[in-house]
């Protein structure tokens, strides 16, 4: 029988555990995808050590929000799809139920999309969270246009990665910031424009120094915490600053009294409207062809060294690259 990834009880990664479960047959309006390659996300960590705010049911619960596979079978009254074409997860419901940490999964056919052409299947499995999540903070929700300087916190991590290509596709100015000087070669070879390392530099003035005066015109901050405030700081009056991420667990106050517009956002309000994703999908397919987003992957571990794909990421070894699994 296929395999599928679970866990019992909340922990380190030790917990993880793979055991055989029938197939099941997808229901009307869904597909069953047979997962070729999954990545290993932050959130599915959150969710093996009990720190995820949503209930995670136990035992027997399951994870993954991101893969990439074949259609397997259809349901009853699904269409648009055939048995055999490739796709990649945009969504998976309940993923502690039918996460994509399997041999097989089932979701609607709405939660899939067109595997991009030129994408090899380690690639497709880790591009969507965080192409999707840059595309929708900055390109949906901040508006992003050609010439915008555009500040990118935790800018050498998966999300942040992907939104230095997405800025720099559309024609901004992508500023990467990130803790560590030994990391600006790196950043600057990914496509940004200009890089502020936090441990030897003002951030408020170095970002003045590189937009001529005036400040960055968007913020995307992954990381929260005390640090948004210079972030605010860094910004030209009447910029967007868009709360993205949690990096930092310490209480960040919602900015009051700004000059700026605020957002806060989660991928999901963008993963669930089919409208956006099909623009999201146009816009990776388009940019995976001219080869303006391409997705860096660091390590790829076996469905049976599932445990130690999660130390990896756990002890930081990825370098901010994704992680995949192959099935």
């Amino acid at each position: 029988m296929p395999r599928v990834v679970v866990f019992d009880e909340f922990g380190g990664p030790d917990v993880l555990r793979i055991v055989e479960e029938p197939v099941l047959e997808p229901a009307a309006g869904e597909v069953r995808v047979r997962i070729e390659a999954f990545a290993v996300n932050p959130l599915d960590l959150m969710m093996r050590s009990g720190a995820l705010p949503a209930v995670v049911p136990l035992p027997h619960a399951r994870l993954g929000v991101e893969g990439t596979g074949v259609v397997d079978a259809l349901g009853p009254d699904t269409t648009g799809l055939e048995i055999g074409d490739p796709v990649i997860l945009t969504a998976v419901p309940n993923a502690s139920v039918r996460g994509s940490y399997a041999e097989y999964t089932t979701v609607p056919a709405s939660r899939v999309v067109a595997r991009p052409a030129g994408l090899g299947v380690r690639e497709a499995a880790a591009v969507w969270v965080a192409y999707s999540t840059a595309y929708g903070a900055l390109v949906e929700k901040a508006r992003m246009r050609p010439g915008d300087h555009v500040l990118i916190t935790a800018a050498s991590g998966g999300v942040g990665r992907a939104a230095i290509q997405i800025a720099d596709r559309i024609g901004a100015v992508p500023i990467a910031v990130t803790r560590h000087a030994a990391k600006e070669d790196e950043l600057l070879a990914a496509g940004a424009a200009a890089v502020v390392a936090t441990d030897h530099t003002d951030v408020v003035e170095a970002v003045r120094h590189h937009t001529g005066g005036t400040g960055a015109d968007i913020v995307l901050d992954l990381v929260m915490g005390p640090g948004q405030q210079d972030l605010l700081n860094s910004a030209r009056p009447g910029g967007t600053l868009v709360a993205a991420g949690f990096l930092d667990p310490r209480p960040t106050p919602f900015p009051t009294g700004s000059p700026l517009t605020i957002h806060s956002y989660r991928s999901f309000e963008h993963t669930l409207d089919a409208d956006v994703v099909a623009r999201m999908a146009a816009f990776l397919n388009a940019g995976v062809r001219d080869g303006a987003l391409r997705p860096a992957v660091d390590t790829a571990f076996t469905l049976d060294d599932v445990v130690e794909a999660h130390h990896h990421l756990e002890k930081g070894l990825h370098a901010g690259k994704k992680i995949v699994v192959t099935v």
